[in-house]
């Protein structure tokens, strides 16, 4: 690990020849194991911050911001909260829909035929008896080859024994637990998000693998099926424990997550674990064999070795993972026993600072002062690029450096945007970017303009450099628009955040369709063009909604505005636990017999 010793040291004495030699040994094994933040780029880890006990002995100075909304934007707010009304009830709908998985009667046979439990009920055996943080609940809704509810799984980070662990759990009643392509994209995300932040892995399997119409989307690609198990690998030689718990059906390429996971429990008479079942075995050899016979829970807590416990229930089943998880030598995070200071404001009001478009926009500090312990806020530069706003603040204790759109990001904006970024860095403070870009400016039409514009691309690929090397935890809320190349300068889904959610209202598009004119240019008659130009415009706000991006995984989740000073403070939290954790670096992954 890098060590700030030294580096400290060098302000105060000389450094003699053994300090020089410490410098070199470590800035060599920083250019072999150093990944700040479980990034794969070449800088020091930086420390997280979360200055939670500073904040308890020093008093809170920070200026308080005003969040009163003013009668000039009343009618505005009122048009934002209409709008917020009817999306967070079309999100309600949705998300009832999903917590079904495959319906009614597929649950009745899940439960009642098989005599397995709902997924949901698995999670609160396995669990603490506390909320969690579940990650895209609608993906896989109205995709090209149908509905697959949750994509056919549930992940989400959670405390099992006080400590943060992200779940992977199998849903068979949808499909009967076969993978889709946007199923393996979401465990794939899940395994992303493990080794970010360096979080235990607990996968719960009962899976009918591959639909194999669709195989050469979920098979051949680096990206595909397989790098599920090239990921458990990794994450084992990295120090990450995994565990699973054969909870039903585990065929194909489903067989090796258990088997390559650090222990397993298979649970009687229910968990199976084969490459191919007994129809392939009749096919094969004319045999009759039973799924007990050829991959039940005694032969691989027996004979194969494949599994490490056998659980006669799953009640047991999930006791028994617990008790696994206690013996990894991982100290809970520390329980803190001090207050927060709320914000001053309530946060039911976030629905009408929702915009229903970017003509819509109010003030971002009404939002700040919404979310931010006791609405306190030390604004960076406040008088200098104010379409942007940036400075500290705490939420629920932890500190935070907040970059905000206040208006288009303009040349003075993303200079003071590069320079907080960078500070933030250099102190180790994680990063909060709330996003709504505005729409992308008319094109210049004389040598002034496009000068300005020269001069705002090269302060937006400034910036766009200093948020994507800031080796600290970054996450994004889109609040309002995602748009263009601002979208990147403001931690979009390229720039991998540490964690990505959506309000309802948000919009994710390359351009925004409401401000993308379908009339033809002067001297264009041709009607076909402006039916062409329609049809797009009709595509984009289709395809540019917040349902349509997190159905098909471009976000880690739409989160209801009200929720959201909950959601971040759950975030900061689970990135935070890696500080107590000790890493050896150059391990190998376990390996079964």
């Amino acid at each position: 690990m890098w060590s700030t010793a030294p580096l400290c040291a060098l302000g105060r004495s000389r450094p003699g020849p053994s300090l020089t030699r410490l410098l070199q040994r470590e800035y060599r094994e920083l250019l072999v194991h150093g990944q700040g933040w479980g990034r794969t780029h070449h800088l020091p880890p930086r420390r997280f911050v979360s200055n939670k006990s500073k904040y308890r002995r020093h008093p809170r100075t920070y200026p308080v911001l005003d969040g009163r909304v003013l009668a000039v934007h009343r009618h505005v707010f009122e048009q934002n909260l209409r709008n917020s009304e009817a999306v967070v009830k079309r999100y309600l709908e949705l998300l009832e829909r999903v917590r079904k998985g495959g319906g009614e009667n597929a649950i009745l046979r899940h439960t009642q035929r098989n005599k397995k439990l709902f997924v949901r009920e698995r999670l609160k055996l396995l669990l603490d008896d506390e909320s969690f943080l579940e990650l895209s609940p609608l993906a896989g809704l109205n995709m090209p080859y149908g509905d697959v509810p949750a994509a056919g799984c549930l992940t989400g980070i959670g405390k099992i024994c006080g400590i943060w662990c992200v779940f992977v759990a199998s849903d068979a009643t949808v499909k009967g637990g076969t993978i889709y392509p946007i199923g393996v994209k979401k465990q794939l995300r899940a395994q992303e998000i493990a080794m970010e932040n360096r979080l235990l892995s607990v996968h719960l399997v009962d899976s009918g693998g591959a639909f194999l119409p669709l195989q050469s989307e979920l098979f051949p690609d680096k990206l595909h099926g397989g790098r599920i198990f090239y990921n458990e690998a990794v994450m084992s030689a990295m120090g990450i424990p995994q565990v699973a718990v054969v909870c039903g059906s585990c065929v194909a390429g489903g067989a090796y997550v258990p088997t390559m996971a650090e222990e397993a429990v298979i649970i009687d008479k229910i968990g199976t674990l084969f490459l191919a079942g007994p129809p392939l075995v009749k096919a094969a050899t004319g045999e009759y064999v039973s799924p007990e016979d050829l991959g039940g829970a005694k032969l691989h807590s027996q004979v194969s070795g494949c599994t490490d416990h056998f659980a006669p229930s799953e009640k047991e089943a999930y006791e028994c993972i617990r008790n696994v998880i206690s013996t990894l030598n991982y100290d809970p995070v520390p329980e803190e026993g001090t207050e927060h200071d709320s914000p001053l404001y309530s946060s039911e009001e976030l629905l009408g600072l929702a915009p229903q478009d970017y003509r819509c926009t109010l003030p971002v500090k009404l939002i700040l002062s919404r979310v931010v312990d006791g609405s306190r806020f030390q604004e960076f530069k406040a008088n200098f690029g104010t379409t942007l706003v940036t400075g500290f603040g705490h939420v629920e204790g932890h500190l935070v450096g907040i970059v905000a759109n206040n208006g288009e990001l303009a040349h003075d904006a993303a200079l003071k945007g590069s320079h907080f970024v960078q500070l933030c860095g250099q102190r180790g403070i994680p990063i909060l970017f709330l996003q709504n870009t505005a729409p992308q400016p008319a094109e210049p039409t004389s040598i002034s303009q496009a000068e300005a514009h020269s001069n705002r691309l090269k302060a937006q690929a400034s910036m766009m450099a200093a948020v994507a090397c800031a080796a600290v935890p970054k996450i994004t809320i889109v609040i309002g628009g995602c748009y263009g190349s601002d979208s990147y300068v403001m931690c979009g889904r390229s720039f991998s955040p540490n964690f990505l959610f959506l309000w309802p209202n948000a919009r994710v598009a390359l351009v925004d369709s409401r401000h993308f004119s379908t009339v033809p240019q002067a001297g264009d008659s041709d009607s076909t063009d402006e039916s062409e130009l329609k049809q797009l415009k009709t595509k984009l706000e289709e395809e540019s909604s917040a349902f349509y991006s997190s159905a098909r995984l471009w976000d880690d989740g739409i989160i209801l505005p009200q929720n959201t000073r909950k959601v971040i403070a759950q975030c900061l939290d689970i990135m935070e636990q890696q500080k107590y954790q000790a890493v050896s670096p150059c391990r190998y992954p376990i390996i079964r017999m």
